[in-house]
């Protein structure tokens, strides 16, 4: 297994006040943009709740993909080459993908031989890709990451999710994921990030996966996605590998 790429092979240039500064800029300026969540009343639904009303309304705004700008082919370019050849290096035969959003860009990824899981929390993106995806080899179901049994694989790949979570229920995903007795973890984080910060359930933001609350070890593999959202200011958007039995209990 390859070495953990540092910041500058991942595309991050990390040093210096006022990059500093300017990534501070823009993501207070993103957030700002994403700000009227906290007064939508569905604030304080259910889980299952929040996540159906942002995927019945489009709430990320893709024209592509109603999982998000993270979902469109061109921010997963460089997942959907070095995926497989991860998913070969580890002889992957079980791979759970949770959450697997509408199959958008998944669909364009070579599963030869692997027995794929596609898990979301919203009944009506369990519908649309059974209809239109399912076939030998490739299942969806209704999985909630938090409070759901988790069947035991390979791989667990969690993208663009943990970041959406609260630190409870992160935290609580996290230790769901360690009972299902998998091998693997394969995970968005940050590993720019100098701290992480609390937010409700629905809502976002980066997150440094090696940091509190999280407290992950040093990642077998990081994969640099090369994300260009917002002028480079979350270019440190990474996919790293985790053995499950190493994560914090």
């Amino acid at each position: 297994m390859s070495a953990v790429k540092t910041p500058i092979q991942a595309g991050v240039n990390s040093t210096g006040g006022l990059y500093r500064c300017k990534l501070w800029l823009k993501t207070r300026f993103h957030w700002m943009q994403l700000g009227w969540y906290w007064l939508k009343p569905y604030r304080w639904k259910s889980m299952q709740d929040k996540f159906r009303t942002i995927y019945q309304e489009n709430v990320w705004g893709n024209r592509n993909s109603l999982s998000g700008d993270g979902s469109d082919l061109s921010a997963t370019e460089v997942v959907r080459w070095e995926l497989p050849q991860l998913l070969g290096e580890l002889e992957v035969k079980t791979f759970l993908d949770v959450p697997c959003g509408d199959f958008f860009w998944m669909k364009e990824v070579d599963l030869t031989g692997i027995e794929y899981i596609g898990g979301d929390i919203v009944p009506e993106i369990i519908a649309k890709v059974q209809t239109d995806y399912s076939r030998p080899g490739c299942t969806f179901s209704l999985l909630n990451l938090v409070t759901d049994p988790l069947p035991k694989v390979d791989l667990i790949m969690c993208r663009d999710c943990l970041f959406h979570f609260s630190f409870a229920d992160a935290l609580a995903a996290i230790r769901n994921i360690k009972k299902s007795g998998s091998t693997y973890l394969l995970t968005t984080t940050f590993p720019q990030r100098e701290i992480n910060i609390d937010i409700l359930t629905g809502h976002w933001r980066p997150i440094n996966l090696c940091l509190p609350p999280y407290d992950f070890p040093t990642p077998l593999r990081l994969i640099g996605e090369n994300c260009m959202e917002f002028d480079g200011a979350y270019a440190d958007k990474s996919l790293a590998l985790w053995k499950v039995v190493d994560l914090p209990s």
